[in-house]
């Protein structure tokens, strides 16, 4: 697991730095506590960073922009539930949450930030202290890596993983959210409470078969959270049944993380999850207006 992380490492550090040149602080631009400069408003700001003087000078819309905290606090919940330990391509959807806690950490450390974990499997829920230095980092990882699978038949429980973050009341810092989102969606309202303070980013992690079924025919299917075995046929109106009904619920997920304020980082096993990482990236740093040679700072 070891030599497993250390690639992971050298992986993240090595394709983010030669893609993000310069500075690369944060995978969303926070904003901070003091005042900066004003630029012009684009779609997608927050009205309430409005700057109605320079906007009455210019007759055009400005925002203000925040100069960044020097120390940021991150804190990650990393979803372990028994539906993450699944997937059919690539890799694990597991490891995929190991892969994102990984990139947001190199994205966030430095410069005395500190960086800390929720982690959740449903049987338990693990507190990481947040910490800075690169030891720390690397112990949280392991932690999170080598985190037991929750026995079978327990369920997830998103929504407690969450409310952990709120006790006790932190510092305005990023909290980052790790998961396949499956299962109901009870935790709005908390992630809801957690954006009033802190800036959100939610990394989805999905796998092809949560979007579809493959035409197998006569299957048996095992429900880990619920212990549940089923067999199953396979049938062109199943798998447009199953088709429509994920499809509506990523929209459902993807309105309630909307209504939070969290942009949406989706990471899948049969993609370069790298690749994505440093779309989301560039695309945030494009849409805020940071200079061409680095990503915003928190």
């Amino acid at each position: 697991m070891s030599a497993a992380l250390r690639t992971l490492e050298l992986t993240v550090r090595r394709k983010l730095d030669g893609v993000l040149h310069g500075e690369h602080l944060g995978l969303i631009p926070g904003p901070g506590s003091e005042p900066g400069d004003a630029r012009l408003y684009q779609p997608g700001d927050d009205v309430r960073q409005m700057d109605w003087s320079v906007t009455a000078r210019t007759t055009h819309p400005h925002v203000r922009q925040m100069v960044a905290d020097r120390e940021l606090e991150t804190w990650l919940v990393a979803d372990l539930s028994a539906s993450l330990d699944f997937g059919t391509a690539g890799c694990e959807k597991r490891d995929l949450v190991v892969a994102a806690a990984a990139a947001v950490t190199h994205l966030t450390s430095g410069g005395g930030n500190r960086i800390g974990a929720i982690v959740a499997t449903g049987h338990q829920t693990i507190r990481i202290p947040a910490r800075s230095g690169r030891t720390h980092a690397q112990s949280m990882l392991r932690k999170i890596a080598t985190t037991p699978h929750a026995p079978d038949g327990v369920r997830g429980d998103l929504k407690s993983a969450i409310e952990a973050l709120r006790r006790p009341q932190r510092k305005r810092g990023l909290a980052v959210v790790i998961s396949d989102f499956l299962g109901p969606i009870d935790w709005r309202r908390s992630l809801r409470a957690i954006s009033a303070r802190h800036d959100l980013l939610a990394v989805e992690v999905l796998d092809p078969r949560d979007l579809e079924l493959p035409d197998v025919g006569d299957v048996v299917l095992h429900d880990p959270e619920s212990g549940r075995t089923r067999e199953f046929t396979v049938s062109p109106q199943l798998r447009a049944d199953f088709a429509e009904a994920a499809a509506r619920h990523r929209e459902q997920v993807e309105q309630s993380l909307r209504s939070c304020g969290a942009p949406v980082l989706t990471l899948r096993t049969d993609r370069d999850w790298i690749t994505d990482v440093v779309r989301f990236v560039s695309t945030r740093r494009h849409n805020f207006g940071a200079p061409a040679n680095r990503v915003p700072r928190q």
